[in-house]
């Protein structure tokens, strides 16, 4: 991380802003979690902003590397670091409230990006927080105050009225949110009952007080969570009556929480993209389908998020706009998040669950069939340390083995895994290499076995299984195999290049001849959507004719990236 203070708000500041951001909301998290009343007490609020924030971070880093790898003599300008931010908050957005930070975000985005000058003043960020602000409450299609939006407001009012360098500035928007969250409680009377303070506006301040550390070098003054100084006069404990990861809505903006009402049954969240005009006619038609209606974005990619009782009828209308993406729906359960949850039990711990990444919906399906929590990883969208700590905590298990299925993600997966063992979780990382690497583990596996015996023996039948995979070159490149070109079909084997060709069944069936030269006895073969059954049908005639004793067996696995994933145990 850069080093702080910064004196103007240039790419840097940028750069560092979004690594204190995330550091303070690392630490955050749990209690912002905890104190999440409002309007459903699922306990998620400080989770999807860290999540949303790790996006961001990720975007600004890409483009600083990008600029690097470039060997020029200039780095990333204040708009280049600006957008990508807002970019990868919107992309990453996760709840409500990480919705409405990611649109926060993006009003900022757009003063500091304006003209792209080299760098702002004071006067730049007074413009830059009253954007944010303004837009934000526009993106909400029914404000209620006493939410982060109130909060946010007031520390654009705040700063407003301040004078000064950008440490001024950033320090008076500080103050200013810090009052406006103490007041929540007396805007909304379920946090007043609860004796919390609004979770959404909490993560905030944290995020604002991580800007002061940017322009000052001093880190910004703790803010408490509860309203009340003492938990034990009447104080609700928000988090007594639900189980960790439960639930993946957080607070939400525009809607009232009434004991004992139910609100919609879904969250629906997706990309979108669409133009202005079709995005306006779905903020109408989402209105009426539910509540906690929130639409993100702009320059033709959105952000949506809305409380439904037809998630079918949200993703069509999402689909009459323009092409949704991304899209994620989770059902709240009966009587759970939509009411106080005060008569709910505490769900136990099962003993061991198994977590594992996938890259596609079929194979989701699959893992999900085999008893395993799972996380997707769309191409090109490699899932973030924060989102395999959420997928840990939502297995809600005392034991829990990680299958990464890919090189890649084995730091991330890491990463993961040392956060959750802080909680008390025993986890265990088995460097699974590729997704059929997986199905052979999760194939072995006995939760009913000692923790180490059953880790022992799915890490023993992942390891025994190579892997391969088909896909299409993107660009001309230098391969193990030689030079190949765009369109070319490259066969991988246990990562490198082994063949290039131009048919996709010849070359899978060179790519297996080769695996199956070193023995085997069962070959997995997961189709991608672009791939014809006419291939699977080829292969497992090859092995039924040329490796006697080979059992074959074939899935699909969605939109997967590859064309085709091969493992031979």
């Amino acid at each position: 991380m850069a080093q702080v203070p910064q004196t103007f708000f240039d790419a840097l500041a940028v750069r560092t802003w979004c690594g204190l951001a995330l550091e303070t909301l690392g630490r955050a998290r749990e209690e912002i979690d905890a104190i999440n009343v409002y309007p459903v007490a699922d306990g998620d609020t400080g989770t999807n902003l860290y999540l949303t924030v790790e996006s961001a971070v990720a975007a600004v880093e890409a483009v600083f590397a990008g600029h690097a790898a470039a060997s020029g003599p200039d780095g990333p300008t204040l708009a280049d670091a600006a957008r990508a931010m807002a970019h990868g908050a919107l992309i990453g957005a996760r709840g409500n409230s990480g919705t409405i930070l990611a649109q926060l975000l993006r009003g900022m985005a757009q003063v500091l990006a304006e003209d792209d000058p080299a760098h702002a003043d004071g006067q730049g960020l007074r413009l830059a927080l009253r954007q944010a602000a303004d837009s934000a409450r526009r993106a909400v299609a029914h404000p209620v105050e006493g939410t982060v939006l109130t909060v946010a407001s007031a520390a654009a009012d705040a700063a407003d009225g301040a004078r000064g360098d950008c440490g001024t500035v950033a320090r008076a928007a500080y103050d200013g949110a810090r009052a406006a969250l103490a007041a929540t409680p007396g805007q909304l009377p379920v946090l007043e009952r609860a004796g919390v303070v609004d979770a959404g506006g909490r993560g905030l301040v944290t995020v604002l007080g991580a800007l002061v550390e940017t322009f000052t070098g001093e880190r910004a003054r703790a803010v408490a969570g509860s309203a009340y100084p003492s938990p034990s006069e009447g104080r609700v404990d928000p988090a007594a009556d639900r189980a960790p990861g439960d639930g993946a809505p957080d607070e939400c903006a525009d809607s009232a929480a009434v004991p004992g009402q139910e609100g919609p049954a879904f969250e629906v969240i997706y990309l979108l993209e669409a133009e202005d005009g079709a995005v306006e006619r779905l903020r109408e038609r989402l209105d009426a389908l539910g509540d906690s209606l929130v639409v993100v974005g702009g320059d033709g990619l959105w952000n949506v998020h809305v409380h439904v009782d037809d998630a079918g009828a949200a993703v069509e209308a999402g689909i009459e706009a323009g092409r949704p993406h991304r899209i994620r729906i989770t059902h709240f359960g009966a009587g759970d998040v939509h009411t106080t949850g005060a008569e709910r039990p505490p769900r136990e711990r099962a003993q061991r669950a198994v977590v594992a990444v996938v890259p596609g919906e079929g194979l989701a399906g699959l893992y999900a069939e085999a008893g395993a929590t799972t996380v997707l990883a769309r191409p090109g969208e490699p899932p973030a340390s924060g989102e395999l700590v959420q997928a840990v905590r939502r297995a809600h298990a005392r034991e829990v083995v990680l299958l990464p299925n890919d090189a890649e993600l084995r730091h991330t997966a890491a990463a993961a895994a040392e956060q959750v063992r802080t909680e008390g979780i025993r986890v265990a990382l088995i460097p699974t290499r590729s997704a059929v690497q997986g199905i052979a583990a999760l194939a072995v596996h006995e939760p009913d076995r000692r923790f180490d015996e059953d880790v022992v023996s799915m890490t023993s039948a992942a390891g025994a299984t190579r892997y391969a995979e088909v896909t299409v070159a993107e660009r001309q490149s230098w391969t193990m195999a030689g030079i190949c070109q765009a369109g070319d079909v490259l066969g991988l084997i246990d990562g490198d290049v082994a063949v290039i060709g131009a048919d996709v069944a010849e070359t899978a069936e060179t790519v297996l001849d080769r695996m199956l030269s070193a023995g085997g006895e069962m070959v997995t073969l997961v189709l991608g959507d672009d791939v014809p059954e006419a291939v699977a049908d080829h292969l497992e005639g090859r092995v039924r004719e040329g490796y006697l004793a080979v059992d074959t067996v074939v899935y699909r696995g969605g939109r997967q990236g590859a064309l085709l994933l091969i493992g031979v145990e």
